[in-house]
């Protein structure tokens, strides 16, 4: 058995083993370092966001027969593909497939609040009036499947190889929750970092409820795509502290919480839901 057939066997356990892993040290370090003081009951919350990840973990095994690594395998074995066809080290081809991945995720996201239909469904993620861990995978089935189906065309255009692809989706789901995550990282520690990495306070912006503020900062994972295409941000206007998180259209006095309301968020309308 050579590795990349180990990898696509044993791909659930490692991505379950990782995000159990990434997600218990963001949890204790929010208890620790906290940067924010929690506006809602934090045991409601999380077992609402908590219900919706589970149940969009359910539906995509139930509907959708497939991983990505499972077609990043298929293109290998059956040759298609970009890093298929043409010679290149395996190192070369993994390195360009993970930024080339993260770079149509960008642009996903980009899409998800320009298009008025996709922002329906994207509006789930930024409704919470509170910013932890949880934040990060709360989003929408529908978006949750849409977003699968598009990774997996990009996977088989790219032919991005098996180790790629795990690498990716490990990275890509550990870097939301950090910066999801409610942690106070020195100043000077975050200034370096958000070089490298999107940071808690640089994602941060991205959940202001003013409208030049959240369609800024759209990278999950890499942030020089904010900075090569404009829209980067360094700080919100008011402040990390005093900036108001959510959506004008959901004050304090009406949070989406509750699971079922979060399903059936993309069907109320608002005028001012626009993103």
């Amino acid at each position: 058995m050579d590795w990349s057939t180990f990898l696509l066997e044993n791909e659930p356990n490692i991505r379950l083993i990782a995000f159990l892993s990434i997600f218990t040290f963001i949890a204790v370090s929010e208890l620790i370092i906290p940067k924010r003081t929690l506006r809602i009951n934090k045991a409601r919350r999380w077992i609402n966001n908590l219900s919706l990840i589970f149940f969009n973990t359910l539906v995509l095994r139930l509907i959708i027969p497939f991983t990505a690594i499972m077609v990043a395998s298929l293109c290998q074995d059956k040759g298609l593909g970009l890093f298929n066809l043409i010679q290149i080290p395996l190192w070369l081809s993994t390195l360009c497939s993970f930024l080339l991945l993260d770079l149509m995720i960008y642009t996903q996201h980009v899409i998800f609040h320009l298009v008025p239909l996709f922002w329906q469904l994207h509006k789930v993620h930024h409704s919470d009036l509170d910013y932890d861990l949880t934040m990060a995978s709360r989003f929408h089935t529908l978006e949750i499947v849409l977003s699968l189906l598009i990774r997996c065309f990009f996977i088989t255009l790219l032919g991005a190889p098996v180790v790629a692809v795990i690498i990716f989706e490990i990275i890509l789901n550990g870097a939301a929750m950090f910066n999801h995550g409610n942690i106070a990282l020195p100043k000077k520690v975050d200034t370096v970092l958000r070089w490298f990495i999107v940071t808690p306070d640089m994602h941060f912006v991205h959940h202001s409820i003013e409208k030049d503020e959240y369609n800024r900062n759209f990278g999950f994972n890499l942030p020089w795509w904010d900075r090569l295409f404009n829209t980067y941000k360094a700080e919100p206007k008011l402040g990390q502290q005093k900036m108001e998180i959510g959506l004008k259209s959901y004050p304090l006095d009406n949070p989406v919480i509750s699971f079922g309301r979060m399903l059936m968020l993309p069907f109320e309308r608002k005028s001012n839901d626009s993103a």
